[in-house]
């Protein structure tokens, strides 16, 4: 498997940014950046000082050994190797694709399937920790995909921006996981949402109940990191709740295949639409507590 000198990063939102910035500072390796809109991409140069910028993602991906992706959805991995000027036309074979978008597991396998004609590896790995984790480079990567594989490309990512990262099964299995984590962060938020609306119109001050039941069998991150903020109508930071809905809607139609019962998840989907057609949708996913509190 080829030695790791050269990177491309392609999509520097809110996460990839500040992940092709780890690795730019923090690895020995050669980092070319994309992104569709090239303000954001000279940007990103000017805050980090080092890399290079690609104009398309053939560009981008040219003479690259590693190949990291972090873009919107199905579609959008779809279109950026598949389009004129895409990721396919830049490869040569032997590189290492590992997208971190937070997409379907069908679309991974499509793309594994793609590579896997032209010689090139593919690692479906999606991310967990929301922007304050991608920049403070303590990310939860959930990995998909050949084992000799990912134990050659885990050292680099684990030194950039991860706190965890970890093989979960052949690929797919970086995205199913990752369903899984976006089920027991929406239920417990609403559980949250209904909690701190519960003892808010009880009357009770919330940081006492929060300073108390946090140190017992409630406790949890969204406690720990959003109570207070909810209570506070506070709701900006950074994972947006449209976000949320698409993985949700990922979430569900993988549940329908599979026989799953989501009855919940199905209905913490619909107060997130609910939400969004209110205009709320970027908003981050804490704000659940809008429906309830009055606020």
């Amino acid at each position: 498997m080829k030695r790791i000198d050269k990177i491309a990063f392609l999509g520097l939102g809110v996460m990839g940014g500040p992940m092709a910035g780890h690795l730019a500072a923090k690895t020995d390796c050669a980092v070319t950046v994309y992104n569709r809109t090239l303000e954001k991409a000279d940007k990103w140069l000017v805050l980090h000082g080092k890399g290079r910028i690609a104009q398309t993602p053939k560009e981008a991906v040219s003479g690259a050994d590693l190949i990291l992706l972090c873009v919107g959805n199905d579609d959008d991995l779809r279109a950026i190797f598949k389009a004129p000027g895409g990721v396919l036309e830049g490869l040569s074979g032997g590189e290492i694709v590992v997208d971190h978008t937070t997409v379907s597991a069908n679309v991974s396998r499509e793309i594994a399937a793609l590579l896997a004609e032209r010689g090139v590896h593919f690692i479906d790995a999606p991310v967990s920790g929301g922007q304050a984790g991608a920049v403070n480079g303590a990310l939860t990567v959930m990995c998909g995909g050949e084992r000799g594989v990912f134990e050659h490309v885990a050292p680099i990512i684990k030194s950039a921006y991860a706190k965890e990262i970890r093989l979960m099964g052949p690929v797919g299995a970086g995205q199913v996981t990752k369903m899984v984590n976006q089920i027991c962060i929406a239920g417990t938020l609403q559980g949250l949402s209904e909690a701190m609306a519960f003892g808010m119109k009880s009357g009770l001050d919330m940081d006492e109940v929060l300073a108390v039941i946090g140190k017992g069998a409630a406790q949890s991150w969204q406690m720990d990191n959003r109570g207070k903020t909810m209570v506070r109508d506070e709701f900006d930071f950074g994972f947006a709740l449209d976000w949320m809905i698409k993985d949700l809607q990922i979430v569900v139609e993988e549940g329908a295949a599979t026989g799953a019962d989501l009855t919940v998840t199905r209905q913490i989907l619909d107060f997130y639409r609910e939400l969004s057609a209110q205009g709320h949708g970027r908003k981050d996913t804490s704000a659940l507590i809008k429906r309830l509190a009055g606020n």
